[in-house]
């Protein structure tokens, strides 16, 4: 099952895609797609729906985030060894664990608007795991069994701002905009093995990423029950899990993001992404 949400920002309405990929409108059945709906019960009341008693959505609206109310965004950083490698940092014996503010989350075909000032900013195509349950001191052995679906996002930095200002991370990844999520949650009945996804990305059609999931350092069920230790997973947060190698800082010279440039980038299954970069603001 494809869950998606779709209208004007802010005013997104839930809808599900049938099997011919049209959009239907879920607003009869659920309020909203957030964590309330992410249970592995409420899914399975969605997925026994018939989509053709649902109303056809016409037209081809915009999407929104696929889950409402996000409660928190967890990223891994250095989860690919040759993304690692790429980025001068040496492999982690742990996951190296970060914050994106959800402020920064945005639909997957909206324009990403370069911070002021910016002179560094990058892509980086991620899988995100969305929680269906709430998780905490979780085995690996049951981890996937917390997750509701999956979804596609594009990890988008400011490389001055996380490597050059001090302090951490989260201040080069959480600007407006920085977390296209989408376009859909596909539930985990989909992708039976989420260690062995696909994922690329595009700037200005030159391929810039091409990487599978199998090549991880810390896989998906690893990743959750890490998490869960630390801190209480709960349904409807995002963890984006890690890119592969390819950002614009790996390059030498380095290539970084400029007003102008248009992103595409997708992960096998789960639908693709377009952003038109644009400077501050907007």
């Amino acid at each position: 099952m494809k869950l998606l949400r779709y209208g004007p920002q802010g005013q997104e309405k839930p809808g599900v895609l049938d099997a011919e990929g049209r959009i239907r409108d879920l607003s009869g059945n659920v309020s909203d797609l957030d964590g309330n709906v992410l249970s592995p019960e409420r899914l399975g009341a969605l997925a026994n729906l018939d989509p053709s008693s649902l109303s056809l959505v016409e037209g081809s609206p915009r999407l929104g985030p696929p889950v409402a109310s996000v409660g928190k965004i967890v990223a891994i950083g250095l989860n690919y060894a040759d993304h690692a490698k790429e980025s001068g940092m040496d492999l982690p014996a742990e996951p190296v664990v970060f914050m994106k503010a959800v402020s920064a989350l945005s639909g997957p075909n909206d324009p990403v608007i370069l911070p002021q000032g910016s002179t560094k900013s990058d892509w980086e195509v991620e899988l995100a795991v969305i929680v269906g349950r709430k998780a905490q001191y979780v085995e690996e052995e049951e981890a996937l069994d917390f997750v509701a679906g999956y979804a596609v996002m594009n990890d988008v930095s400011e490389r001055e701002y996380q490597l050059e200002r001090g302090g951490q991370w989260v201040k080069g990844k959480s600007f407006d905009s920085s977390a296209p999520l989408g376009p859909w949650l596909v539930t985990r009945d989909e992708v039976p093995d989420p260690q062995n996804l696909n994922l690329w990305l595009e700037v200005n059609g030159h391929r810039r990423q091409d990487g599978n999931t199998s090549t991880m350092v810390f896989g998906v069920a690893h990743l959750v029950s890490y998490l869960s230790r630390f801190m209480t997973l709960l349904p409807g947060d995002v963890i984006t899990t890690g890119t592969p190698p390819g950002v614009g800082l790996g390059y030498k010279p380095p290539v970084f993001l400029k007003a102008g440039d248009v992103m595409r980038l997708g992960v096998e299954g789960l639908g693709e992404q377009r952003q038109e970069v644009r400077s501050w603001p907007g």
